[in-house]
């Protein structure tokens, strides 16, 4: 009985992660496209589900929710579906969606997504070969292989997004990255952004004027037709068509510097809502976690040189040592080691979703950059490859997948 409520939970709770994450689909990655192909927005959502089933399954280890049991069940399950869809679905519809945007592949497209997803195959068994991965415990064929593999590429994952994370965090929330932006800036700024749209239109109607004088003149429709014709008008060339040529250029470098000074001036406002954000109560609160998780993942960094420079064991986190120190000065009843272990673990838990938020900001803003009505699916589907690696890596690292 205890197993099937336990089951109805997790399942209530996959239904809700497969939602929000459809919603996200619909809502922010899809919603200037038309959506042609729901086997992506299917994929990404069950990626979605099942990576937060994942950490929920973390949270229920560590507060001891749930039967053991059903929690060893319901892990292996998860695992078996999230290795399934980043090792053979996910690659496969990668290449089928790339061979179908190539029109001379597009009748052999299947074919050519079996060989793709091959060469991918290849090169996911090559990387286990450096390391330490084959095990006589474990078969060849093994999901422990698969783990491994799988592990060494969240390894790398989740060091590109620690790393983005310790630059991104501090220049958000930080108020001493702030440059200083008056109204005096925006006004001169605009003022430039209004003058280049001026010479541009002056411009603009300079050729406009120019080519309807040609027109009038019978330079443009009076064409010379044959051979020598065409010979005659490479060779040669009308009065007005190179000040056209001219002025073209001269309107081609205004438009540029007019998108640049567009940019600059959308910069300059967003600093300007930074500014007075961080001088409202949530912006000083945000600054001073910016401070302090700083200086949180310097003294990590420290003392992990350290530990690697002259090969020590860490045995206590800065955490604990914080609690120690503390509950000797107050001289107070305190379980040391239950709450250190709970702390510890909001706090990484808090530095992971900070960083994973500001990845999925940057990820967004780049697929509106560079997504099209083609490359979309593509873009989604990688989105939800780089979600699984880094989901298993977490896992490995609380030593639940052993």
């Amino acid at each position: 009985m205890s197993f099937l409520i336990d089951s109805s939970i997790m399942i209530t709770s996959q239904i809700f992660f497969f939602g929000f994450g459809w919603l996200f689909f619909m809502r922010q990655l899809f919603k200037d496209y038309e959506v042609r192909q729901y086997v992506v927005q299917v994929i990404f959502s069950v990626t979605f589900a099942f990576s937060c089933t994942m950490f929920e399954l973390i949270i229920f280890e560590i507060l001891g929710v749930l039967n053991s049991s059903s929690r060893y069940f319901h892990w292996k399950m998860n695992l078996c579906v999230i290795l399934l869809i980043l090792v053979f679905m996910v690659p496969f519809y990668i290449g089928y969606f790339i061979v179908s945007n190539i029109r001379l592949l597009h009748k052999q497209r299947l074919l050519f997504s079996c060989l793709l997803w091959l060469t991918f195959m290849y090169f996911f068994w090559k990387l286990g070969d450096p390391f330490p991965i084959l095990s006589p415990k474990h078969g060849i064929l093994s999901i422990e292989q698969l783990i491994s593999r799988v592990g060494v590429i969240g390894v790398t994952l989740m060091a590109l997004l620690s790393g983005f994370g310790a630059v991104n965090c501090p220049y958000t929330y930080l108020s001493y990255f702030l440059r200083n932006v008056t109204d005096t800036d925006i006004v001169a700024l605009e003022r430039r952004l209004l003058q280049t749209m001026d010479m541009i239109i002056s411009k603009k109607k300079r050729m406009a004027m120019t080519r309807r004088t040609m027109f009038q003149k019978g330079e443009v429709h009076n064409k010379p037709s044959g051979f020598w014709g065409m010979i005659k008008s490479v060779t040669t060339s009308a009065p007005g068509s190179e000040n056209l040529t001219l002025i073209q250029q001269e309107v081609d470098a205004l438009e540029e510097l007019s998108r640049q000074l567009f940019l600059e001036t959308a910069d300059l406002y967003a600093t300007k809502e930074r500014i007075e954000y961080s001088k409202t109560f949530k912006g000083k609160y945000f600054n001073f976690l910016g401070y302090f998780f700083s200086i949180y993942c310097v003294w990590k960094i420290f003392m992990a040189t350290i530990n690697i420079v002259f090969d020590r064991v860490g045995k206590t986190d800065p955490v604990t040592r914080g609690i120690e120190i503390t509950v000797n000065y107050l001289g107070i009843q305190f379980d040391v080691k239950f709450w250190s272990q709970h702390i510890s673990f909001i706090l990484v838990g808090i530095i992971i979703v900070t960083s994973i938020r500001g990845l999925l900001i940057t990820l967004t803003k780049f697929f509106y950059a560079i997504s099209s009505s083609k490359s979309s699916n593509v873009i989604v589907l990688l989105l939800a490859q780089i979600m699984c690696p880094g989901t298993c890596l977490s896992l490995h690292s609380e030593g639940l997948l052993d």
